[in-house]
Formats: structure tokens, C-alpha cells, sequence
């Protein structure tokens, strides 16, 4: 036997054990037929590492884009050529930045991301995806005015992980939960690790977890801003989900939710009579897939 053999072989012992778990390092993902009467997509997978948090003062240094092939019903059929590059930022990478990623200036020295070429990469994708796209879409529509054209999914959020038995919605959780590890804080490797984590079925429901993002993404929600509500209410509301609105949103200094169409008239009974305790007048908007995560709600 080979030694290739011989870990499989323990491996394999192993897992036939309930006292060890095993995790075998991410490996390439085969292609699939696609069956004659299966039309399928483009996706597109993209991580930015930056020098902060604020897209508005903070930068892009490490971007990564993989695009695949997926059925409408939530099958990978393959995993296409990536798009990796560094970019210099203005000024030096905070200490702080390098001991999170791992990028240093002498890694991004005289770099550059050519925006025409992001665009002409990103430019086939039927929808962007991004595990935590409140954070990657603000950077990336500032750097590229295609993405704010395209559809976007978030695979943090618009998954119920914790439904499918995963103790938390981190990457390297899921991929633990999964049964696979990788070399994290690469921009292209947490692609490749999210796209295996869209790629297989899940535990419970037995779907893929990208059948559950393209539900999630395809359905429109009302987002209800709680202006104005009373001070003394601000746990309640955080209790129900409802999110704060910092000084650089419009509007400004408030709660708000998210809430799908069939749960609208509920909600706004809740506040009137829970939060008001009376007729209100709120500011409500309709978003779906083009700007959800954006700055533009």
C-alpha cells in the first residue's frame, strides 16, 4: 500500500469511531455533467482583505474572484478560472491589518488592481456572492462601478446554518462542521472554501446550501426603520432583531429590520402597539438582491 492509502486507510478508522472526528484539507472540486435540460449560471464568489473597516477612509489590499457554474436549483456543476491580485494602499498596512491577514507592504509593493479588469471578470456573473456582502459589496462598488449593477447574496447570512446544525456562521466553523479544513485568511482559499460549503448538502434538509442562499436572495424584504422610537425600547427592539443605524446611514441613528413580505403588517402592528403605542408613520423601503448590503439602504 501507498502511504496515500495507508492515511486513508486510518482515516477512515478513524471516522468509523465515534471518539475521533477527522478533516481532510479542501481539495479541487470535480466538475459535473450538466444534464441537457439544466439551464444554468454564472456566480461569482469574491473576498477583499482592506486595510480597515471603513470603506469610506480604508482600502482594498487582496481581492479575490472565482466564478462557477451552478444549476438554478442550487447544483456547482464546476469551478471556473479565478481572479487574484494585491493593491498598494496610500500609505503603510496598520500593524493590526497585518497580524489579521497576513499582508505586509513588501507582499503588495508596487501592486495594482486594474479596475477594467475586475469589471470584465465580474461582467458574466448572473450574482455576486460573498460570505458577510455588508462588508465586501461597500468596498467593491466604490472600487468598481459594476458591482453596483449586479445582484448580490450573502452566504453568512442568507443561510440558516445554525438550522442545519453548525454552532456558528464563521468560515472555518462551517468548514470544521463540514469536515475539511484549509489555509486560512488567503483571500482565494476562503472562496474556494465558501463555494464547497454552497456545494454540499446539507445535514438536515438535505439540499444544498446554495439552493437555500438562491431562495433567500430571489425574495424581496421591507426594511422598517424604527425613528424616533423611545429610548426605553431600544432592548426590546434589539430582542426582536432590530439593527442600529450608525451616523454615516440615511437615515441616521435609528433601528431597523428586515422583515419578508408576509411578515410587513405584522411588524408594524408590533411597533404601533408595542414600541409607539399608537398610529405612526414610518419610513419603510423595498429591497431585494441589486441593494441589499449596500450603502443605498
Amino acid at each position: 500500500m501507498t502511504l496515500t492509502a495507508d492515511l486513508a486507510a486510518m482515516a477512515a478508522a478513524l471516522e468509523a469511531s465515534d471518539d475521533y472526528r477527522v478533516l481532510r484539507r479542501l481539495s479541487p472540486r470535480p466538475r459535473l455533467p450538466v444534464p441537457a435540460d439544466a439551464p444554468t449560471r454564472i456566480g461569482l464568489f469574491v473576498d477583499v482583505e482592506t486595510t480597515g473597516l471603513d470603506p469610506k477612509q480604508h482600502e482594498i489590499i487582496e481581492l479575490a474572484m472565482i466564478p462557477f457554474r451552478y444549476g438554478l436549483d442550487g447544483v456547482i456543476y464546476e469551478v471556473l478560472e479565478p481572479f487574484h491580485g494585491f493593491r498598494q494602499p496610500s500609505g503603510p498596512i496598520p500593524p493590526e491589518i497585518t497580524a489579521l491577514t497576513g499582508i505586509d507592504d513588501a507582499m503588495v509593493a508596487g501592486q495594482s488592481i486594474n479596475p477594467d479588469a475586475v469589471a470584465a471578470a465580474a461582467a458574466p456573473a448572473a450574482l455576486i456572492i460573498a460570505h458577510n456582502a455588508g462588508f465586501d459589496r461597500r468596498f467593491l462598488e466604490r472600487f468598481c462601478a459594476t458591482f453596483t449593477t449586479k445582484p448580490w447574496a450573502c452566504s453568512m447570512r442568507e443561510v440558516d446554518w445554525s438550522a442545519e446544525g453548525h454552532e456558528g456562521a464563521k468560515l472555518v466553523w462551517l468548514a470544521a462542521g463540514a469536515g475539511f479544513f484549509y489555509d486560512r485568511h488567503r483571500a482565494t482559499n476562503d472562496c474556494l472554501a465558501a463555494i464547497e460549503l454552497l456545494a454540499t448538502e446539507m445535514q438536515r434538509s438535505k439540499r444544498t446550501a446554495l439552493s437555500h442562499l438562491l431562495e433567500r436572495a430571489r425574495a424581496s424584504q421591507w426594511r422598517i426603520w424604527a425613528q424616533n422610537s423611545p429610548f426605553a425600547m431600544k432592548d426590546r427592539l434589539k430582542e426582536r432583531g432590530y439593527r442600529w443605524s450608525g451616523d454615516d446611514s440615511v437615515p441616521a441613528r435609528c433601528w431597523y429590520t428586515d422583515v419578508g413580505e408576509e411578515r410587513k403588517d405584522a411588524e408594524m402592528a408590533f411597533l404601533r402597539e408595542e414600541i409607539y403605542g399608537g398610529e405612526v408613520d414610518l419610513l419603510t423601503r423595498r429591497i431585494d438582491a441589486f441593494d441589499r448590503f449596500s450603502d443605498r439602504c
